[in-house]
């Protein structure tokens, strides 16, 4: 396929070396002749100097002709304005990076939809609810951005005490817009019946939306409830309040620690049921009168990678149980588990693997697997020829070997029932055992694709 990109940052570049990686024709453009040296010196791509908001710059890098353009610079305007010049001149799909929630989840106003773009991707709102995902459950199983996180599988184990011990599935009563999926018993894995019973030491794998999550996660945990989990935040971006909303329960005690008074006192009228500190909680004198050494999680958001690693190098030595970081660029990848990190989110490798969603819409993908060599989840478009357009799940008996348990329908996703009908276009996610994807691909009547392989930074 042939890309053109606007944007020689560092989303821009990453995506570029992924994209030729995976034998795709790219053309870069930016303004900054040293960044597109840069990319010269290492990728076989091409570059142009000159701005994606000139239609004679996208016209002269080929976006009439692209199968995908990625407007990714630093300024929403410009890629949402470079956007839809590229698709206004004939660019099969389009793509454009945004950073404030005003264009992401206006509610108001739809600018994809008004200005001809096919997907608005906003890296840190995504990255934000893979670090609450991650802390809502540590056994969270990665599904990536399918329906823009508002889907969620976890594994987690059945606790001891807990009601549903014994119990029919069917009669269970499981919150709307709730499946199980999975039961994993003395190290065997597989998809459960309406009249399978849970057992104590089971481990389930639950699929729910956001919305209802916590109430299905309850019903399988103890009596008493999970322990409410203390969070400390350093930095007070725009990532810092969709994670704040992303944990808003009473699973979660919350302290945001933001340097700059300003935006503390901004903080603070946003997050009404958060304690934000305008303090330095990596100063050894507000590390101990706010007794930071004691919490669950301390999270490093700010927009200094070196400070993020740093600091939570120095307090996980000081007692913390677990330290997150977020980091913007790769050379620090090697470095996190050396000192310590626990976990390490980049909203540049996020933004890179919400491009390649919508390159590889058109087919067939496994996602991750639940069990190794045993269950996978699948996420597949379904084509005009597919044999299931039209009928209720319930009809289409070519589905037993899959348990489908969400449908995408353009920008509303489900968890379905055996009433739900698939239309050509939809996008499903799907579990099923591991090495039958050929078999789906030819159900959904799409071909399989193998994604190329994203960094991780650590």
């Amino acid at each position: 396929m042939y890309i053109v990109i606007c944007g020689a940052g560092q989303v821009g570049r990453h995506a570029a070396e992924v994209l030729v990686a995976a034998n795709h024709r790219v053309t870069v453009i930016d303004q900054n002749a040293a960044a597109l040296r840069a990319i010269q010196d290492t990728l076989d791509a091409a570059t142009l100097l000159g701005s994606c908001t000139d239609p004679g710059t996208l016209l002269e890098a080929g976006a009439a002709r692209a199968d995908l353009a990625v407007a990714a610079t630093s300024i929403d305007e410009v890629n949402l304005l470079g956007a839809s010049l590229a698709k206004g001149l004939g660019a099969k799909s389009v793509v454009a990076r945004v950073h404030h929630r005003a264009f992401f989840q206006s509610s108001s106003f739809d600018y994809a939809l008004h200005l001809g773009i096919d997907r608005l991707i906003c890296p840190e709102f995504v990255t934000a609810h893979a670090i609450a995902r991650t802390l809502r459950n540590p056994g969270a199983i990665a599904i990536e951005s399918f329906a823009r996180g508002r889907i969620e599988i976890q594994e987690f184990p059945v606790a001891p005490d807990s009601p549903v011990i014994g119990r029919p599935l069917s009669t269970l009563r499981l919150p709307p817009r709730t499946r199980l999926v999975g039961i994993s018993r003395n190290h065997f894995v597989f998809l459960p019946r309406a009249d399978s019973e849970i057992e104590p030491g089971d481990v389930v794998i639950l699929l729910s939306d956001k919305e209802h999550f916590d109430e299905a996660l309850s019903r399988f945990g103890s009596k008493g409830g999970p322990a409410r989990q203390r969070v400390v935040i350093m930095g007070g971006p725009a990532m810092a309040v969709w994670l704040c909303r992303a944990l808003h329960s009473r699973r979660f005690s919350v302290r945001v620690f933001e340097e700059r008074p300003e935006r503390a006192e901004e903080l603070a009228d946003k997050l009404d049921w958060v304690t934000v500190i305008n303090a330095d909680p990596i100063d050894a004198g507000v590390f101990a009168d706010e007794a930071i050494g004691q919490v669950d999680t301390f999270i490093a958001l700010t927009d200094d990678d070196e400070r993020n690693i740093l600091g939570s190098a120095w307090v996980k030595t000081r007692g913390v149980k677990q330290t997150i970081v977020v980091v913007q660029r790769p050379q620090y990848g090697h470095l996190l588990e050396h000192v310590g990190i626990d976990r390490a989110f980049s909203p540049r490798i996020t933004a890179v693997g919400e491009i390649l969603n919508v390159l590889e819409r058109k087919g067939l993908r496994r996602l991750t697997s639940l069990a190794e060599g045993v269950l996978d989840v699948f996420r597949g478009r379904v084509e005009a020829d597919s044999p299931i357009v039209d009928r209720p799940l319930r009809d289409v008996p070519e589905f037993g070997t899959w348990v489908v348990v969400a449908v995408e329908h353009g920008d509303a996703v489900e968890v379905p029932t055996a009433e739900t009908i698939v239309r050509t276009g939809d996008t499903i996610l799907a579990v099923g055992p591991h090495g039958t994807d050929e078999q789906l691909a030819d159900l959904l009547a799409t071909r399989v694709v193998r994604s190329p392989a994203l960094v991780a930074p650590a």
